[in-house]
């Protein structure tokens, strides 16, 4: 399964950098990247997984470093059918 990332702007009022992530011709999921408002947390520049659909929705918030480590977690749980929280 290929993922197909999408830049877009996302109306958060901070983190407005945004990634629709399909798979195929379905959105699974929009990611965020955080901004220097996070630098305290350590997470500026990261991506924050904003929403998923299907087994990507979770309950907890998922974080990645970046681009690359947020596609190997989406693509994880579409092919094992899961949701939960990863990441960074």
């Amino acid at each position: 399964m290929s993922l197909i990332l999408q830049p877009v702007r996302v109306a958060t009022g901070s983190d407005e950098e945004g990634m629709l992530v399909f798979a195929g011709d379905r959105l699974v999921a929009v990611l965020v990247r955080l901004t220097d408002q996070h630098a305290e947390t350590g997470l500026a520049g990261h991506w924050f997984l904003e929403t998923g659909f299907g087994v990507l929705d979770r309950p907890h918030e998922a974080t990645f470093p970046d681009l690359e480590a947020a596609k190997g977690w989406v693509h994880a749980r579409l092919r094992d059918g899961r949701g939960g929280a990863g990441g960074a």
